[in-house]
């Protein structure tokens, strides 16, 4: 695995006024400091926390930027290779992508895509943008980011809630009075004397200057009440009408905010003569799990139930509020902190303080929770993304292989072949390719190769459930004919290629055959192209993104044409070059034809049915056999072929077929060729 990026290079990446702090780990975890140089955060990379292969097999490094509550503060990517986005679409779409996370929770369900079915109106999922032909890199550069968060999460971020926090239960009524929520426990009441005070400041250099604490030292200090507003049941108990409709008008624009009421009644008093409404108390705090909750003042109106105790009437109160989606669950323990000071000296006195922790927590019965929101697995969206397209081109797979297993022969004998081969192209190029982006590329299997090397997972696959299902039938195809399925059928740029030769045809353009001899030999060249692309795999696998666009696809299929000049030309090229060379690229340069042809060794079959006269004496078939696939022997080499049918066509015709021509009228070759 590549090493963790020094501080160097992930410092700019920090947008100030945030800063880097200490490595927290050996897996790139880093402190995120504020300002002024406190803890505000964590920043990681996640190719080291979740190292997910993207389809050049490389794993995509981002940059993650977490706050203390569980906030994405900034999402970067770092480094990438995946081929869409190298030298196909605008890097800038996949770089601008991630600015969707910023101000998102960790606890929110994200997902990629569109609402399935056009909902979106009440849902618990977050929907994010995709990319455009980018999908599958943007789904699992997403997975790698979730990976990578709930991880550091559950290791240093231990007190943030993993999913969507309680909130009240609008529809739950309970009749409650002052008294029951006191004997009940939903009410909590903490008491300090003066003597417990002065017991904490003891030994330090406060413990005499409280001179009221010496001299009445079994008087409270702190006499303080805590109860949780959210649920309308115990608001109606605590508040008046006329408070409780304050309290309701606040909750319908703070539809988030969990209230809380603290009533203190003794002379602590709560506040400061600097304290300013609605913001932070200065003595008040409090946590949940070892983490701070962000309590602040909400500044409205309290007008106390006239049920209560008088001393709480006239004690000085407070509603403070909380923000449930940082993480606050009023029905888990937490505790209220209570800062007490006092200050020594009378020109520039020291100021000390200790601080008393008030545990309390809201019975479950008053809220509930929506039921977590499990996202799909990744590969379910996107087959749910694709269902329409995934229907069309199953139908189509299905008759394409029924008709070539089981009626072959009745369709190459068809007298309308041509053009049932020719619109099938066409389809396979406007469709498979352009519409459904199913061009299948050399840079899946050395994907597979990679992790396979590697140990990773193969995941990544199932993030292109269109692709998926070609490879699926080309696999069928080698057991069933060899490469031919594929390179025969299927392939948008051989399509392309074989559509471009019948235009050159059509133009009366003259052809080009390489003579036997040279046609061998360039045969072999696609396998030495294959090779170099392994070793390249192995020794320098940055550079392979280059020499993957020694296929055109991308340029031609992917991208419509819309690249950098060279490539354009390059494509454009090859497929003029078909115009005079029948598929040229196919036969002998096609990285991808070279996995096809080995895969194609799978075949169980001699499908091409053959006569004793095949090759011996009779040629025609290897004559008419545009890719040279049959040998002069007659047997078919099915390594470099293409499923064309020619031969088929030439076998089955009565007035083709040399040996039916002499058969029909009572010869045979061996008697002809006398």
């Amino acid at each position: 695995m590549p090493e963790t990026l020094p501080r160097d290079m992930l410092a700019p990446y920090i947008v100030p006024p945030m800063s880097l702090g200490e490595p927290l780990n050996d897996q790139g975890v880093w402190q995120l400091l504020n300002s002024g140089g406190a803890d505000a955060g964590y920043v990681f990379e996640t190719e080291h926390m979740a190292p997910l292969p993207g389809f050049s097999g490389a794993a995509i490094n981002l940059l993650v930027v977490l706050d203390l509550d569980g906030r994405f503060l900034d999402v970067q990517l770092i480094s990438h290779n995946e081929p869409i986005f190298v030298s196909g679409l605008p890097e800038k779409l996949f770089y601008d992508f991630f600015k969707q996370y910023r101000g998102h929770s960790i606890s929110d369900s994200l997902v990629v895509g569109s609402p399935y079915g056009g909902a979106s109106d009440g849902s618990a999922l977050v929907y994010l943008d995709g990319v455009t032909k980018g999908t599958a890199s943007v789904r699992i550069a997403h997975e790698s980011i979730l990976a990578a968060t709930l991880k550091v999460a559950r290791e240093k971020m231990s007190g943030i809630a993993a999913g969507p926090p309680a909130f009240p239960n609008e529809t739950y009524h309970e009749d409650l009075t002052w008294d029951d929520l006191v004997t009940q426990g939903i009410v909590t009441r903490k008491v300090v004397s003066n003597r417990d005070i002065d017991a904490a400041f003891a030994g330090t250099l406060w413990e005499d200057d409280d001179p009221e604490a010496k001299a009445n030292p079994d008087d409270p200090y702190l006499d303080l009440w805590v109860v949780d507003l959210g649920a309308p049941s115990i608001a109606a108990a605590v508040l008046s009408e006329d408070g409780l409709k304050e309290l309701r008008d606040f909750m319908a624009i703070s539809t988030t905010d969990e209230p809380v009421l603290v009533v203190e009644t003794a002379r602590h008093g709560l506040i400061t003569a600097d304290f300013v409404r609605n913001t932070a108390p200065d003595l008040i705090s409090a946590q949940q799990g070892g983490f701070p909750i962000a309590f602040r003042d909400s500044d409205i109106y309290i007008d106390l139930h006239k049920g209560l105790p008088d001393a709480l009437h006239d004690g000085t109160a407070l509603i403070l509020r909380t923000d449930r989606r940082l993480g606050f669950d009023p029905t888990s323990p937490w505790d209220l902190r209570i800062k007490a000071l006092r200050a020594h000296g009378s020109f520039h006195p020291e100021i000390g303080s200790i601080t008393v922790d008030i545990p309390h927590v809201t019975p479950e019965r008053f809220y509930d929770r929506v039921v977590p929101v499990t996202p799909a697995p990744p590969w379910v969206d996107a087959l749910r993304n694709r269902q329409s397209d995934l229907i069309i081109l199953g139908l189509f797979l299905a008759a394409l292989i029924a008709v070539l297993g089981l009626r072959l022969n009745r369709l190459a004998g068809h007298r309308h072949f041509t053009a049932i081969r020719l619109g099938v192209l066409a389809f396979v190029l406007g469709f498979v390719g352009w519409w459904g982006q199913g061009q299948l590329s050399i840079a899946t299997p050395l994907a597979v190769i990679r992790t396979a090397l590697e140990g990773g997972s193969y995941a990544f696959l199932l993030y292109d459930p269109f692709s998926l299902a070609i490879w699926a039938a080309t696999i069928l195809g080698f057991v069933l004919w060899g490469r031919g399925l594929f390179c025969g059928w299927l392939c948008p740029f051989g399509a392309m290629q074989e559509l471009a030769h019948h235009i050159g045809r059509a133009l009366r353009l003259p052809q080009i055959e390489p003579t036997a001899q040279w046609d061998n030999r360039l045969k072999w060249l696609k396998y030495v192209v294959l090779g170099a692309m392994i070793v390249l795999l192995v020794t320098a696998p940055a550079r392979l993104d280059k020499a993957i666009e020694i296929e055109p696809f991308k340029t031609a299929i992917t991208t419509f044409f819309i690249r950098e000049w060279y490539y354009v030309a390059y494509a454009v090229g090859l497929l003029m070059s078909s115009m005079v060379v029948f598929k040229g690229f196919c036969r002998y340069i096609c990285p991808l034809g070279a996995v096809m042809a080995i895969g194609g060794l799978l075949r169980g079959r001699q499908w091409i049915e053959r006569r004793a006269e095949c090759g011996s004496p009779c040629q025609l078939c290897k004559v008419k056999c545009s890719y040279g696939a049959i040998k002069k022997t007659g047997e078919i080499q099915y390594s470099e072929c293409f499923q064309c049918l020619e031969c088929v066509t030439i076998h089955d015709d009565k007035t083709q077929c040399v040996p039916l021509v002499l058969a029909a009228k009572g010869r045979n070759l061996g008697f002809a060729a006398q």
